[in-house]
């Protein structure tokens, strides 16, 4: 039998550092995601490498994760921590770092 799991939804969303931001979760879970500049090959998400841009990250509630103002969005699951990406497209989950700290 499959146990499925609900699908998890960002609710906040804040800039910490440039291209670091940590998200709140529905559920209670907070994840702070670097993204490191010319890791990715895709133009949307290149748009990224300029930290004003980055800054721009807004929490889409209808989608129930981050977006950005030229409509990329990241998978809830993902960010979550729930599924591994094919490519990580530059993000990298960097929560133990500030646990370790």
């Amino acid at each position: 039998m499959t146990v499925s799991r609900p699908i998890p939804s960002v609710v906040g969303v804040a800039v910490i550092e440039p291209h670091v931001m940590r998200l709140l979760f529905g559920d209670g879970a907070v994840r702070d995601v670097r993204y490191v500049a010319g890791e990715s090959d895709s133009p949307l998400v290149r748009e990224l490498d300029d930290p004003d841009f980055f800054a721009q990250v807004w929490v889409d509630p209808d989608a129930g994760t981050v977006a950005w103002p030229n409509g990329l969005d990241l998978a809830p699951e993902v960010l979550h921590g729930d599924l591994e990406p094919l490519d990580l497209q530059g993000f990298h989950d960097v929560t133990s770092a500030r646990l370790s700290a």
